[in-house]
């Protein structure tokens, strides 16, 4: 028996001794194939990017992973506390694995055994951090493996605080929620020590599966594995008893955190994000914790959205109903198809679709996509005459059936005073926005559309577009640089060039299709007179025009054609804001930029705009030194003293030209209207001393505006609104006169000094060199010239009254 028991335990050791190499042969081949912890000693996780506003409002967010990291020190001990008692009681005790869990585990799977459920874990933190940082969650016993050997090796290679840190700042917790300090924000908008005890417990329900506890969805689930983290809470001696009872009864309530960001400033926002992406690349962009400073100014950028989606609307009804989105069968379930008819992109939030049920003389009856019964009068169609051709209208519609009929989709917006509804229509016209500081080139407001759901396309930086008479004061300020005063006249008369064998003579004309005869340089950027401009254009010389454009950032390559004079060219929106602003500023070139300084996650600034040396600037504290000046880089490019002559000039457009309407503001302003062949593009382009602003109107695929949209009907009214409300409460400021202008009071009409009985006075800006008897007054063209034009046909000249004047009479 002895022998036996003998040739048995032989056989067991040997059989034990075999499997014992077997097991420490696969323990060893699995510790091969480990990955390097070592990596987590320099935790570096995808962080989020941030963009804020001038003033600290945050913008945009971009990530691959919405993460906001914080170091351990930093994380309330509630937090800590809430997720520890969850998820590993015994954290700060065992070395990486909980053999009482794991036993405790591999009960209740025999248990459930057959009954379908996931089999529960016993992962450590420290396992939930090797797994989600150097495993992945494959459910086999090879892989729990893995991570019981990584876990004994992180913590002999870590302290627990940092083991704690990377697991609350890598764990994904939901609604785009990747660490806690991102959790709190999304789920309660605050920060981490500003979480109660149930809100933090209900952070650390999480980790077991986020879609299982949302409270949307499943608010009952939620809570009682919110109150279940309470009570571990208290069993651990976390919170008293009192306190938990008192949490436990609070409800559960989450918020929907979109009201944070800056409202209106996508096309802002994706301007910069395309520029850092191109400077610094996807990878800092996305995870590289960014926190970029901006220019933008939110309450100008919400005046700039308003007023510009708004004129938008009014130019879009002024043009008439181009009809229902669709039109359904009103007989049966007829709900259904309403829903499935898609919304156009850009609607307003205030309008909602509607079918038409029943039309009368003076109403239409009709049902929104939300169920509500509701009446379309006659008096909320009245705009919606048919869109015809080149943007022209039909009549004004007399009933409600000729406008709508049953079975159309179309938009509403409902009246909250009357309860009725208007019909509505998105805008198909499109345009661009731009407000700068002209001292500095800060883009402080940028509205690249009607609807960045429609089209992300920004035509404030992206379009190319003709500018039309917008660009006339670039030809006269490159006059003014080259001895010509406001003074000197021009004649307005027929002009004709001949360009080459094969192409036809080239025979601008006035918007008026009238010739006004001798007029001041000033009058004709006032009046915004073609044939004078291109007549001081080839007096001065397309070369030093294109020179100009050049040197003010307008066009770099200018073909050096008379008709480049009138804005044939093409150009972006913010060039041209660009180059007013060079007016404004005494002719200083300006640089437009949206990013003030870029910071790194750990507080390096990597970008910054503004490159000048400030000594004195980095102090520790304020002793009643000094305040600090930064020297002024920015190039002279233009005279200052022409500068102001142009400023005065485009002041002179809104006193007594093309931007009159400007004068019921009763401020300092000055700009010019443009308009391109066929009204396909409409502009204004102006300022006050410390604000520039450019604005054009247009359809993508360009074709007419209308045959009376110009730059004064089309764009002005959005400058203006936006003035109005932009300058509000502030005080009216002058425009600043440099030293050596000459204020004389002169006949607008003729230039000369004024005389007593001159009915048309006003104080121009002459340079000192200029000659106060206007001796030295230039005349561009003479009344030869116009005959010669004009053939055997004399031209008939009209002054601003209307009053006939023959070519060779006084003017």
């Amino acid at each position: 028996m002895f022998k036996t028991l003998s040739s048995l335990l032989s056989t067991f050791f040997f059989f034990a001794v075999i499997a014992l190499i077997v097991l420490i042969t696969s323990l060893w081949q699995i510790s091969q194939e480990l990955p390097d912890y070592h990596q987590l000693e320099k935790y570096e996780p995808a962080v989020t990017t941030r963009l804020y506003a001038g003033d600290g409002q945050l913008m945009m967010e971009y990530a691959a992973e919405k993460r906001l990291f914080v170091p351990e020190e930093k994380i309330p001990t509630l937090v800590k506390n809430a997720f520890i008692s969850a998820e590993d009681k015994n954290f700060y005790h065992h070395f990486g694995i909980d053999f009482l869990g794991i036993a405790r585990a591999v009960l209740d799977n025999v248990k459930n055994i057959g009954s379908g459920r996931r089999p529960a874990g016993a992962s450590t933190i420290t396992q939930q951090v090797a797994k989600n940082f150097l495993l992945s969650s494959e459910l086999s016993y090879k892989r729990k493996i893995k991570e019981a050997i990584l876990s004994t090796r992180i913590e002999q290679a870590f302290s627990k605080q940092h083991i704690l840190e990377l697991y609350l700042n890598e764990i994904y917790l939901g609604n785009r929620s990747y660490g806690v300090a991102a959790a709190a924000l999304n789920y309660f908008g605050k920060a981490l020590d500003e979480l109660s005890l149930e809100e933090a417990a209900y952070l650390a329900a999480l980790p077991k599966g986020p879609n299982n506890y949302n409270p949307k969805t499943k608010y009952e689930a939620a809570v009682a594995r919110r109150n279940w983290v309470i009570d571990r809470m208290v069993e651990e001696g976390c919170v008293s008893e009192e306190d938990g009872a008192t949490a436990k009864e609070k409800p559960l309530k989450v918020i929907e955190r979109r009201g944070e960001f800056v409202r209106d400033a996508q096309y802002f926002s994706e301007e910069v994000r395309r520029y850092v992406n191109n400077k610094f690349g996807e990878d800092a962009l996305y995870e590289g914790g960014l926190l970029i400073r901006t220019t933008l100014n939110p309450k100008l950028q919400q005046i700039a959205t308003e007023v510009f989606d708004e004129e938008l609307r009014n130019y879009d009804m002024r043009h008439g109903w181009r009809g229902a989105l669709a039109n359904i069968d009103t007989t049966g379930d007829y709900k259904q198809a309403l829903e499935e008819v898609q919304a156009p992109a850009g609607r307003e939030n205030a309008w909602v679709k509607a079918v038409v049920l029943k039309v009368s003389q003076t109403q239409a009856e009709i049902e929104t996509e939300e169920g509500n019964a509701g009446v379309l009068p006659l008096g909320g169609m009245k705009w919606a005459r048919k869109n015809l051709k080149n943007q022209s209208v039909g009549g004004e519609p007399k009933s409600a059936a000729d406008v709508v009929k049953p079975g159309d989709v179309v938009l509403v917006e409902k009246n909250a005073k009357t309860g009725t509804y208007a019909l509505r229509q998105v805008p198909n016209v499109e345009g661009a926005m731009v407000a700068l500081d002209p001292h500095t080139g800060r883009v402080l407001a940028m509205v690249g559309g009607y609807s960045f759901k429609k089209s992300q396309f920004n035509r404030a930086t992206q379009a190319m577009r003709q500018t039309g008479s917008a660009f006339k004061p670039i030809v006269y300020l490159a006059a003014l640089e080259n001895g010509y005063s406001p003074t000197d006249l021009i004649l307005d008369a027929p002009f004709v060039l001949d360009q080459g064998p094969g192409q036809p003579l080239w025979k601008p004309v006035n918007y008026s299709k009238r010739f006004y005869g001798l007029m001041t340089l000033r009058q004709g950027i006032e009046k915004s007179r073609n044939l004078m401009t291109v007549r001081l254009a080839q007096d001065v010389g397309m070369d030093k025009v294109a020179d100009y454009a050049r040197k003010m950032g307008v066009n770099p390559n200018l073909p050096e054609l008379l008709s480049m004079s009138l804005g044939a060219g093409e150009t972006k929106l913010i060039n041209m804001a660009s180059a007013f602003g060079m007016m404004v500023n005494g002719g200083k070139k300006i640089d437009t930029y949206l990013i003030e300084r870029i910071q790194d996650r750990d507080g390096r600034t990597i970008y910054r705009h503004d490159k000048r040396a400030c000594e004195g600037c980095s102090v520790d504290k304020w002793e009643n030194q000094p305040v600090p000046e930064l020297p002024d880089n920015r190039e002279q490019i233009l005279d200052p003293l022409s500068a102001y002559q142009m400023v005065s000039i485009l002041e002179g457009v809104v006193q007594y030209g093309t931007g009159a309407r400007l004068r019921s503001l009763g401020r300092h302003l000055a700009g010019k209207t443009g308009t391109t062949n066929k009204n396909q593009d409409a502009w204004f382009v102006g300022f006050s001393p410390d604000l520039v602003v450019a604005v054009y109107v247009g359809f993508d695929e360009p074709r007419s505006l209308g045959r009376y949209e110009t730059g004064a009907s089309a764009a002005l009214p959005i400058f203006q609104n936006f003035m109005k409300r932009a300058l509000a409460g502030q005080p009216d400021i002058p425009f600043r006169i440099p030293a050596g202008i000459k204020l004389v009071r002169v006949n607008h009409d003729t230039g000369r000094p004024a005389q007593p009985q001159d009915q048309s006075v006003i104080v121009e800006a002459l340079k000192p060199e200029y000659s106060l008897d206007g001796k030295n007054q230039r005349v561009i063209g003479t009344p030869q010239d116009a005959g010669n034009a004009a053939g055997e046909n004399k031209p008939e000249f009209k002054n601003d009254d209307q009053d006939t004047v023959q070519l060779g009479s006084e003017y």
